[in-house]
């Protein structure tokens, strides 16, 4: 299988991360976050996973040291992003690309080239990518269509031939007439009756 092997020497300890402020529930919330965050992405292999978890958590901890007010688990959700954006960006050479134009188009050439089956520890790296990869995912961004163009349409009325004119006659007849009024009604409500009786027969 390709994909460029971890590196033993960056692997952190999970008995290394202890942060200074924060309570063990919010920092396991906030490891469950970014373990959903990666699983989304078919990040599955365990070893990875785990690396980039802890890196994660690591820059999470240090923002929240500074503002510890702050929910870790928010925190590592925007850190998760953060680190995703500024990894498609230069995968896909598309630095000061729109966030969300980024993102998306990210997502899409990773899961059309297979990245995280076919690289398994390339994922957020940022040295030792395969060149292949790489050119996978460029090769697999959705490119945008032309630019929509405006069109002028000029609303034209509806041709419901002889039936408003009709429909229109008899309404004023019936408010000129009361009688007429109150025999439409009562014919109304006879053929109404009829078909009453006629369904439960």
């Amino acid at each position: 299988m390709n994909g460029a092997s971890p590196h033993s020497g960056e692997f952190p300890s999970p008995a290394d991360f202890r942060p200074s402020t924060g309570t063990m529930e919010d920092w396991n919330a906030a490891y469950v976050r970014v373990e959903d965050y990666l699983r989304a992405h078919r990040i599955h292999n365990r070893l990875h996973q785990s690396r980039l978890i802890q890196r994660i958590l690591g820059q999470t901890a240090a923002r929240h040291a500074a503002d510890p007010a702050a929910s870790p688990t928010l925190l590592a959700a925007e850190e998760s992003a953060r680190l995703m954006e500024a990894w498609f960006g230069a995968m896909l050479d598309r630095h000061g690309a729109s966030s969300d134009r980024l993102a998306s188009d990210g997502r899409v050439a990773l899961l059309l080239c297979d990245g995280p089956a076919r690289w398994p520890y390339a994922f957020l790296d940022e040295r030792g990518i395969p060149p292949e990869f790489r050119n996978a995912m460029r090769e697999g961004v959705i490119r945008a269509g032309p630019d929509l163009t405006v069109s002028s349409m000029v609303p034209r009325p509806i041709d419901l031939g002889p039936i408003p004119d009709v429909a229109g006659d008899t309404i004023e007849s019936m408010e000129r007439w009361p009688v007429l009024r109150t025999l439409a009604l009562w014919l109304a409500l006879a053929a109404m009756l009829a078909v009453l009786f006629r369904l439960t027969r």
